[in-house]
């Protein structure tokens, strides 16, 4: 599988789903795969690096903000710009939002594609906050 698109809906307005899911902090707390997750600068903005520590093998990987449109899209692409992940929010009602998750490779089959459970642990997570 070179590509993988998701998609769910959060009962959350757009700019709560938004920012939990691009604060470095949260990541870890509904990725399981991420011990910790850090970002070269705040505000975030195109051309920001983010760099998370994966749980089991603790190696870090550093990714590129590529697209970032506030409340709208959030796009990362890894250092060897092989990997691309594309976040995109859109209100459904004032306080639901749609959800896009899409990963896709441009050389290789995607690894450990995300599963719709991660997203519904995301999902839980702002439901509940």
């Amino acid at each position: 599988m070179k590509q993988n698109k998701l998609t769910i809906q959060i009962n959350e307005p757009v700019y709560e789903v938004f920012n939990f899911t691009i604060t470095p902090m949260n990541t870890k707390k509904w990725i399981d795969s991420i011990l910790t997750e850090e970002t070269n600068e705040w505000p975030v903005k195109i051309g920001s690096t983010y760099t998370n520590q994966n749980r089991q093998t603790e190696i870090w990987d550093e990714y590129t903000v590529t697209d970032y449109k506030e409340f709208e899209v959030f796009e990362l692409t890894s250092k060897d710009k092989n990997y691309h992940v594309r976040y995109t929010y859109k209100p459904i009602k004032e306080n639901t939002t749609e959800l896009e998750y899409y990963e896709w490779m441009d050389n290789r089959e995607l690894e450990s594609p995300f599963t719709i459970e991660i997203l519904e642990k995301l999902k839980s997570i702002l439901e509940k906050k």
